[in-house]
């Protein structure tokens, strides 16, 4: 009887036919509902201030490394919404890295990193990625701390979206709170009518979500009464009991998804209903019930989505193209398609300061890898979110889910899972608007790298339709002459600009009557085409709270390490820069910089803490610098430059935001970006010097001093610079010498490299030394392969 009742059942889902209605509306999902998604991998999960923040992107679209955008918006911010530091990353198969230097005196409080690709700002802002973490100050008057109670609420969710009189239905119950949930809870369902009378009852499988089955009588309300572990009780209404309509139950194995549809008192029964399955706003499954039947059932084989993992989403459809019933499930729960890192060799030591090594096999399908490696405190805590759960789960979801890694960890609970897809909704389309022909508009096309507008002018002038000649220069690279045709606007369109490196572009025109043009009456501006927007929307509540600190304020033992991390580094620094300065003073009698720095220094800009660079007597190689403060990238110890939002660099020292004088008059990096080079005599770096403190001193040209430097002037108005995308800083795998006097090692990130990669056959090899307490490791090691398979390992090393 079953084999006969299963064959009947298969001629009853046959294919659907031209179904105008919906079949225009799945044409319209294909056509307009591209959509993209991102997941932000930080090396840590809380910060000092005064850290780097080191991140990688991945950005997906569906289940796939995007290959729609090439360019990912990277944005720090404070909890009051201001924009601390931005970074424009470079996208290369769907992959990006970058890193924020947090500033030193950055209050204490909780921050948030946005992401965003430029194509994503067409859809809702709430599928941007919005990521929190904690930065703790000590000097800071306020303290964080992690919120102890919280108001919660719950909401029940029947299968399919329907309660039907007689029909078995499976309920999720789903918890949410703008702080943190209760560690467990209860609850029974009752008769409104009878309240102390329990009809069933439910424990929570997470802090998330429970389940339970309930079949309902029709006049009945009911009510589901939930209890957390502190002894906090609400009371809700289950929906009302309905006398007719679908009911829906799913199940998903390795098999594939089996559905069954139940009529209850429908005029036509199930004839003509359909059955839509999408994933990523695609269609993968489609059916249609011809049997004049009040039940139908079937099995969706895995191979709808190739045998991939993802979340699946079922549809069901009247005779009149009406949604009358929708469910998501996740494909194969039970069976990850999840590859594992093949490593080769390793030397893992837990002695102080000792070098540790792991080899990836050089003939794995996976070519290029991310990896992090960190000190693992033994508490085995699990993860609260990474890129399984960002992939599969909370990149496509808007509401709150707390600690998404458990649905994919070794021992998922998969009923979970199933209960917290039951209680969410597929957001990033809804089929009556789709059904209605409304489609979403695209304002911002996908655009290969970074495009620009370019405006000519001459004479204070736009020059419409006319041939001019740019020259374009990035770094030491040598510069490219180009002749260009402006539109009958006036502009030309530099477009596909893929430069990390500021790119200089220089105006010339034809010169006019047989006269050699001048530069003097050309000036050019360079607009970038794709810019960040602004955040319109609300950070999520987190489950920290600011309160007044104490006289004795207590740290995380994290972030103790943090700040001691910081210390060593600048004990370090500081013993590069007395190096420099024996280097410089050995063997000199008479040093004609000395000379210089008397005949410009007064009294208060004299300090024995400096670095001098000295333009009179030395040439310093400025050639194609578009500023002293780009040139200065990288020449003296302790000294970084962060963009600001115009581009321009701006000086820091040991984290600090430096002081800038011009001729020892304070001034801005604004004014220093736009003096040409050789009209500078010197440059001081000074490190806390009197009541100067840290301090870039720049000195112009006096009397009959001269440059000695060799290169050419500095690009003059005819030239505009484009800054290009953000160079990812390069972690630094050193050992700390002992001569550093470093007493106490407590680095937590031991190894970063987000792009980790074989050559020619060699193993690929992570390398790292240890800190002074480590006595394991945790190393994650993320890769895709050329078919966007994952791997995606975490293990403790010992």
């Amino acid at each position: 009887m079953k084999n006969i009742f299963g064959m009947l059942l298969l001629s009853m889902v046959q294919p659907i036919l031209a179904q105008t209605k919906l079949e225009k509306a799945i044409t319209s999902l294909e056509d307009h509902y591209e959509q993209e998604k991102v997941y932000v991998l930080t090396d840590k999960s809380q910060y000092a201030a005064g850290d780097k923040i080191w991140f990688k992107s991945f950005v997906f679209d569906g289940y796939n490394r995007s290959a729609l955008s090439t360019t990912l918006f990277v944005e720090l911010y404070s909890s009051d919404k201001k924009l601390i530091d931005w970074k424009t990353v470079l996208l290369t198969n769907g992959e990006g890295s970058g890193d924020f230097q947090l500033k030193e005196d950055l209050p204490e409080q909780v921050y948030f990193v946005r992401a965003y690709t430029p194509y994503m700002t067409n859809f809702s802002e709430d599928f941007q990625i919005v990521k929190s973490f904690p930065v703790y100050n000590p000097n800071s008057t306020e303290s964080l701390v992690v919120s102890k109670s919280s108001d919660w609420s719950a909401k029940a969710f029947p299968e399919g979206g329907n309660f039907i009189n007689g029909m078995p239905t499976k309920f999720a119950v789903r918890l949410s709170s703008n702080t943190t949930l209760p560690e467990n809870w209860s609850g029974k369902i009752v008769d409104a009518q009878n309240p102390n009378v329990s009809i069933t009852t439910f424990k929570s499988f997470d802090k998330n979500v429970a389940s339970f089955t309930l079949t309902p009588a029709s006049g009945k309300k009911y009510q589901a009464i939930i209890q957390d572990n502190i002894g906090k009780s609400k009371t809700i209404d289950l929906p009302q009991v309905a006398d007719s309509g679908i009911h829906l139950e799913v199940n998903s194995s390795k098999e594939g998804i089996k559905y069954t549809l139940k009529g209850v008192n429908l005029k036509q029964q199930l004839q003509n209903y359909k059955i839509v399955g999408t994933i990523n706003n695609h269609l993968a499954y489609k059916a249609t019930i011809k049997q004049l039947n009040n039940e139908a059932s079937s099995l969706i084989p895995t191979k709808v989505s190739n045998g991939a993992n993802g979340v699946f989403q079922l549809a069901i459809f009247d005779d009149q193209d009406n949604l009358v019933a929708q469910r998501l499930c996740f494909i194969k729960p039970n069976d990850l398609k999840i590859a594992k890192a093949e490593i080769i060799g390793q030397s893992i030591k837990q002695t102080p300061r000792s070098f540790n090594s792991i080899d990836l096999s050089p003939e794995s399908y996976f070519k290029n890898y991310t990896v992090l490696v960190s000190e693992d405190d033994g508490t085995q805590k699990p993860e609260e979110d990474n890129i399984l759960s960002g992939l599969w789960l909370t990149g496509d979801f808007t509401t709150k889910i707390d600690s998404p890694a458990q649905y994919f960890s070794k021992n998922a609970n998969s009923e979970a899972l199933d209960a917290l897809l039951i209680s969410e909704k597929w957001k990033r389309f809804d089929w009556n608007s789709v059904l209605s022909g409304t489609v979403p508009a695209i304002k911002t096309q996908s655009q290969k790298f970074l495009s620009y507008k370019v405006k000519p002018v001459k004479n204070s002038s736009l020059m419409p339709n006319s041939s001019v000649m740019l020259l374009l220069k990035s770094g030491k690279s040598e510069p490219i002459i180009s002749p260009f045709q402006t539109d009958q606007s006036g502009y030309i369109y530099l477009n596909n600009i893929s430069n990390d490196e500021p790119l200089t572009v220089s105006l010339f025109a034809n010169s006019e009557n047989g006269k050699e043009s001048n530069a003097d009456n050309l000036f050019v501006t360079a607009e970038p085409l794709v810019n960040p927007t602004q955040f319109t929307g609300n950070f999520p509540e987190t489950k920290y709270k600011l309160v007044k600190a104490n006289g004795n304020k207590t740290l995380p033992t994290a972030i103790s390490k943090a700040i001691n991390t910081q210390r060593n580094n600048k004990k370090i620094e500081g013993a590069e820069v007395q190096e420099i300065k024996e280097v410089a003073l050995t063997g000199k009698k008479k040093d004609p910089k000395e000379e210089l720095d008397k005949q410009l220094s007064t009294g208060m800009f004299s300090s024995m803490n400096s670095t001098i660079f000295d333009f009179v007597n030395e040439d310093q190689q400025t050639n194609g610098a578009i500023n002293i403060l780009d040139w200065l990238q990288g020449r003296a110890a302790g000294l970084t430059f962060q963009k600001n939002n115009s581009g321009i660099s701006v000086p820091y020292i040991r984290g600090q935001q430096a002081k800038l004088y011009l001729d020892e008059i304070q001034t801005d990096p604004t004014m220093i970006s736009t003096l040409p080079i050789n009209n500078i005599a010197m440059v001081k770096i000074m490190k806390g010097a009197g009541l100067i403190g840290d301090a870039v001193a720049i000195y112009t040209m006096k009397g009959n001093m001269k440059s000695k430097n060799n290169g050419k002037e500095a690009p003059k108005n005819n030239s505009a610079v484009i800054k290009g995308y953000d160079k990812p800083s390069e972690f630094l795998v050193e050992m700390i010498d002992e001569d550093a006097k470093i007493e106490n090692d407590t680095r937590e990130t031991l190894y970063w490299n987000p792009n980790l990669f074989d050559s020619d056959y060699v193993p690929p090899r992570i390398k790292f030394f240890n800190n002074d307490s480590a006595k394991q490791y945790k190393v994650t090691i993320i890769s895709f392969d050329e078919d966007d398979n994952l791997l995606y390992d975490q293990q403790i090393f010992k």
